[in-house]
C-alpha cells in the first residue's frame, strides 16, 4: 500500500528541532522540539521505524512553516491539518477530535474533556492516556489539557511539563511552575 509508506523530515524552529512524518493520507507523527536534529530523528524513527527521510510535499511544507511560526509566537490554528490516525483507539480518536477544537490560548482539563465526550469523571484517566499516546502533539494540542484546579499535569514530550508550560506561555496562558514528577491525573 503506497499510501501507508511514511516519509519524515527534521526541521529547526525557535524552540529546537522538530520532526514530522507523513503518508499520502496525512501526518502520522510529530515530534516536539529537542535540542538536536539527531535526537529528534532518533525519536521519530523510534515511533515510525520504517519511515524514509525525504523532502516535504507542498502541504507538509505549509505545516512546517506554521510550526516554525508557532514557536516564534504567532497565533496558529492546526485544526484543519490532515492527519492519519490509523491504528488509534476509537475513543482516543474522539478525544483527539474534541481537543482539536480547543483553540490558541485556551485550555481544558482531563475531566472536562471526558465530560464533553459524554463519559464520566473516571474517563479522565483515559483522556490522560490519550494525551500520553498522542502521535501528533501540537497539531492535536495536548499541551492545552491541564489537571484539575488548573495544575500543569504531566507531559511526555522532550522537556516534560516545563515544555508544556513554555508552549502555553507562547499562547499567553500562565499556569505557574510545574510540580516535579507529577504522576496523578486525578480530578
Amino acid at each position: 500500500m503506497a499510501e501507508k509508506a511514511q516519509t519524515y523530515h527534521v526541521f529547526e524552529t525557535a524552540g529546537g528541532y522538530c520532526g514530522i512524518a507523513w503518508n499520502a493520507i496525512g501526518i502520522t507523527r510529530f515530534q516536539l522540539p529537542a535540542r538536536s536534529a539527531e535526537a529528534t530523528e532518533r525519536n521519530i524513527l523510534r515511533r515510525v521505524p520504517d519511515a524514509e527521510r525525504g523532502d516535504p510535499t507542498p502541504a507538509i511544507r505549509e505545516v512546517i512553516a506554521a510550526v516554525q511560526r508557532y514557536f516564534d509566537g504567532e497565533i496558529i490554528d492546526f485544526s484543519s491539518v490532515a492527519l492519519d490516525l490509523d491504528g488509534q483507539d476509537d475513543f482516543f480518536r474522539q478525544i483527539y477530535q474534541a481537543l482539536r477544537a480547543i483553540g490558541w490560548g485556551h485550555t481544558t482539563t482531563y475531566g472536562t474533556l471526558a465530560k464533553a465526550l459524554g463519559a464520566g469523571p473516571q474517563a479522565a484517566r483515559d483522556v490522560g492516556q490519550a494525551m500520553a499516546k498522542n502521535p501528533v502533539p501540537l497539531i492535536i494540542p495536548c499541551h492545552r489539557v491541564l489537571a484539575a484546579g488548573g495544575k500543569v499535569g504531566g507531559f511526555s514530550a522532550p522537556g516534560g511539563a516545563t515544555a508544556k508550560v513554555h508552549m502555553l506561555e507562547l499562547e499567553g496562558v500562565h499556569v505557574g511552575t510545574p510540580e516535579p514528577a507529577q504522576q496523578s491525573l486525578l480530578l
